[in-house]
């Protein structure tokens, strides 16, 4: 795919560095976006937003989550490479996410992930997602996917519920002293934990977050706690991503997360969509996704957080709020 049909053909998301550049992109991602994608100029037209008064990234509105229920959201007239899906709930409608180049997708979560992580050649990636590897149509599955090939270690791989070899690598693993990363589903690394702790205090745990109504909804500071404690680490990390989103942040502890250059969280207050919150107070979280170039890239999720010092924000919950302004509008 021609990226010109975007941005200038010099310029790369992957490589901003500084906050200029990333303004910049955003404001020739938000035009083309603007003008291209039907559902993000129909809701701009809803909300009685001109495109062309939009001058600093602050006044760019971001598309409601919802959307993506219902609407095929893509910037670019050509059929997507591939689908991803969200898993939701049994009765309730998937979020869909078309993309048009895959190869972005893997661009951004390979370079966002060896910034926190390195190369994943020089690790075990061990996966305990049951409820995402039991699908199709899964965006994080497709990553670790990824991300297990190419660590090229004969350990690696998935485990759904054999927690007994599981435990069983783990020790291994620790015994050789292997540098050794384990992914989990939140609900899951809880079951496992519960009946196979283990002492491996060099192990990085990284849960993806989710109870998938398996478990009762604890907070962060709970969870992380009891995966501590049950694997004998120092800290628990975490993984911010989502259906509708091509990159992901990474926190490496206390529940702070960390965006790659080419994204950004901002928090916008509950009760008016269009107003942006100053750092420390709790909102919607709302984030820019440059990654999302062909299909958009500024989304209102449904999460609750707040942006902390130093380009870090933290995930505190979901709000229930189906009456986003101009959302239902565009249901009809």
């Amino acid at each position: 795919m021609n990226t010109a049909m975007v941005i200038p053909s010099a310029y790369d998301i992957f490589s901003i560095r500084h906050a200029q550049a990333f303004e910049e992109a955003c404001l020739r991602v938000f035009a083309f976006q603007a003008r291209h994608c039907a559902v993000y100029r129909a809701y701009l037209s809803l909300i009685k937003r001109d495109p062309e008064t939009i001058r600093r990234v602050e006044d760019i509105p971001f598309l409601p989550i919802e959307l993506f229920k219902h609407h095929k959201i893509m910037s670019v007239d050509q059929e997507p490479q591939i689908v991803f899906s969200s898993s939701g709930t049994t009765g309730s409608v998937q979020s869909k996410h078309y993309v048009a180049d895959v190869s972005i997708y893997e661009r951004s979560f390979r370079q966002a992930f060896a910034q926190h992580y390195g190369n994943p050649k020089d690790l075990t990636i061990l996966a305990l997602l049951p409820a995402y590897s039991e699908r199709e149509g899964s965006s994080l599955i497709y990553m670790v996917d990824a991300l297990i090939r190419e660590s090229d270690h004969p350990l690696s791989g998935y485990f759904l519920y054999n927690h007994n070899e599981l435990h069983d690598v783990l020790h291994e693993l620790k015994a050789k002293g292997t540098k050794t990363l384990l992914i989990g589903v939140t609900y899951a690394l809880l079951d496992f934990t519960e009946t196979h702790a283990i002492d491996f205090p060099e192990l990085t745990v990284m849960e993806t977050g989710g109870m998938k109504g398996r478990r009762h909804e604890m907070i962060r500071e709970e969870v992380h706690e009891r995966l501590r404690a049950g694997f004998n680490v120092p800290l628990i990390h975490s993984e911010y991503g989502m259906t509708e989103l091509l990159s992901q942040a990474y926190s490496t502890g206390q529940g702070l997360f960390r965006c790659p250059p080419w994204m950004k969280v901002v928090i916008k207050d509950t009760n008016d969509p269009f107003y942006t919150l100053p750092s420390g107070q709790t909102g919607a979280i709302n984030v820019i996704d440059l990654a999302n170039v062909y299909s958009c890239s500024f989304i209102a999720t449904k999460d609750l957080g707040k942006v902390q010092p130093g380009d870090r924000f933290e995930v505190l919950g979901r709000f229930d709020n189906s009456d986003i302004r101009g959302c239902n509008l565009l249901l009809l």
